[in-house]
């Protein structure tokens, strides 16, 4: 058994990928998220993990303090969504997917898990491929809907994982194809209620938002644990 797998989240939300990953074994040793009330959620829930307030800045020195071995996030998707202006993975909001590079450049992860929307196939996924290659990553992807995994919706997402030149053995892994989502069962039971979004309800705008912006939690599990069960067999 390998020792345990650390990462930071950035885009960090109300934690998505944080709580998925979590459940697939790896260690949260930082986040970083602009919005105050998604920083209170995950505050909450991760009391003793490091935060930072906005990905342009981060990481500060010395930027050794903030090494892990994968970083997460799920970039802004505004320009990029087919509901959007259709801007591109260069318009202001989702043109945030260079200080993802510029992270990856300067804190050198073993991994490097990156997802948004579909259409990001269609809308940038060249440019995306292109820098983490230009930063020494080679990647696969797939398209996963939370459906996939017995959620009563779609939501269908691309998940990018990319891994350096060092990972030996690690590129013919093939995460994706070695083992297909399955339908979960009473996986899905804690997924909250309509109670906690009503109207009157306290926040209730930032609660919708940040629900509406989080990465599926059982979705990042699943490939944090493909992750975890690749390194453990990669000689």
């Amino acid at each position: 058994m390998a020792r345990q797998l650390t990462f930071g989240s950035l885009f960090a939300g109300i934690g998505g990928f944080d709580l998925g990953f979590e459940r697939a074994g790896m260690k949260c040793v930082f986040q970083v998220e602009i919005d105050p009330f998604c920083r209170k959620v995950l505050a909450k829930h991760w009391p003793d993990v490091r935060r930072w307030d906005d990905v342009r800045t981060f990481p500060p020195e010395p930027t050794e303090d903030w090494t892990c071995d994968v970083i997460c996030g799920g970039f802004p998707c505004q320009d990029i969504s087919n509901a959007g202006k259709r801007v591109g993975i260069g318009g202001e909001r989702s043109g945030l997917w260079s200080e993802i590079v510029r992270t990856v450049r300067a804190l050198r992860p073993r991994f490097v898990v990156v997802e948004n929307v579909a259409a990001l196939l269609d809308n940038g996924m060249g440019r995306v491929l292109g820098d983490l290659a230009e930063v020494g990553y080679d990647a696969e992807w797939t398209c996963l809907s939370a459906s996939d995994l017995g959620a009563a919706q779609p939501r269908a997402r691309v998940w990018v994982v990319a891994y350096g030149a060092g990972e030996h053995g690690f590129s013919n892994s093939a995460i994706f194809r070695r083992q297909k989502p399955t339908r979960m069962g009473t996986w899905w039971e804690s997924e909250p209620g309509v109670v906690r979004v009503v109207d009157g309800f306290p926040g209730r705008v930032d609660r919708l938002r940040g629900l509406g912006n989080a990465v599926v939690p059982q979705v990042a599990e699943w490939i944090g644990r493909r992750i975890v069960e690749a390194v453990d067999q990669t000689p």
